[in-house]
């Protein structure tokens, strides 16, 4: 971390791949690693990850597939179903990661679905 603040203070690009504070068990994630470089460089990353619309219309790109069709599950309601709501996808949150149910409140978005875990997914 202290090479990435140097580095960063001293003018290299600041570039992180998703805001996420932490993962099941609050192991640290990519935001809570960026935060130290952030608070000693003065500078905020460039997020092109989750919830970015940058690496949406990427992945849709790549897969050949339109808003329309595409579902996005995933667990954290700040990330990954926030994503995919800006990027028109629907959503299924699954509980077995980060977000619970009573974080949804906290939030003026919604998931379309919400189940326990990728494996009671019923959709399709």
């Amino acid at each position: 971390m202290h090479k990435a603040a140097f580095f960063v203070a001293n003018g290299a690009r600041f570039i992180a791949t998703n805001p996420d504070t932490h993962a099941r068990g609050f192991v640290p994630a990519c935001g809570a690693l960026c935060a130290g470089i952030e608070k000693i460089s003065g500078r905020r990353p460039f997020y092109v990850g989750k919830p970015s619309p940058y690496i949406m219309r990427a992945a849709l790109n790549k897969m050949q597939a339109h808003s329309e069709e595409t579902v996005i599950v995933g667990d954290n309601l700040r990330t990954d179903i926030l994503a995919g709501f800006q990027a028109g996808l629907e959503t299924v949150l699954v509980l077995s990661g980060v977000s619970t149910l009573s974080d949804i409140d906290a939030l003026p978005f919604r998931p379309d679905w919400i189940y326990p875990s990728v494996a009671d997914i019923d959709l399709f």
